[in-house]
């Protein structure tokens, strides 16, 4: 029998704990579950309509994982036109609870074996450098893959408009395949 009692968090209801996790591509339907588990968070707030974009134009290149057909995580990404190589993942995001699970590593792993990147030999993002968590993920999926995590600024703090904007690094790792 399963457990009927939803664990709350910031007065979100989320599934419970004994239910599987499913991972699959987004419907435009999962893009206010993607928004709100953003709201909930610490991560850089987009509006709704990025993740509803992001699941209609971009489905084969994301993630959602839901627990009890509720968005617990996700993962935004894309393939930049000029690089088809390179799958860059924009935004990952993990209900807090849900956090310290390996959500955000098998989403990665999700991405990577779907048809759509079968010729993608990079995953790119880019990461501010206080971010420990997103740098730790990363850095194992280059070591899970036995391959390289290459570190390079990509934009500066002076290139927001915002006070206090962290400049982003690019963590490049390949060639994974």
């Amino acid at each position: 029998m399963k457990e009927e009692t939803n664990i709350k968090n910031q007065g979100t209801p989320v599934a419970s704990k004994t239910d599987q996790v499913i991972y699959s591509k987004p419907t435009v339907e999962d893009g206010a579950g993607m928004w709100k588990v953003v709201k909930e968070s610490t991560l850089d707030q987009n509006s709704a309509y990025k993740y509803i974009m992001m699941c209609e134009f971009f489905a084969e290149t994301c993630v959602v994982a839901k627990v009890a057909d509720e968005v617990v995580g996700f993962l935004t990404a894309f393939i930049p036109p000029e690089r088809q190589d390179v799958v860059f993942v924009w935004q990952i995001g993990v209900h807090s609870s849900q956090r310290g699970k390996g959500l955000a590593s098998k989403m990665l792993e999700e991405l990577i074996n779907r048809p759509g990147c079968n010729d993608v030999k990079f995953v790119e993002a880019t990461i501010t450098p206080s971010n420990e968590a997103s740098q730790a993920l990363f850095r194992r999926l280059s070591t899970r893959f036995d391959t390289n995590c290459e570190v390079q600024e990509c934009f500066s703090e002076d290139l927001f408009p915002e006070e206090g904007h962290e400049k982003e690094l690019t963590f490049r790792i390949g060639p994974i395949r």
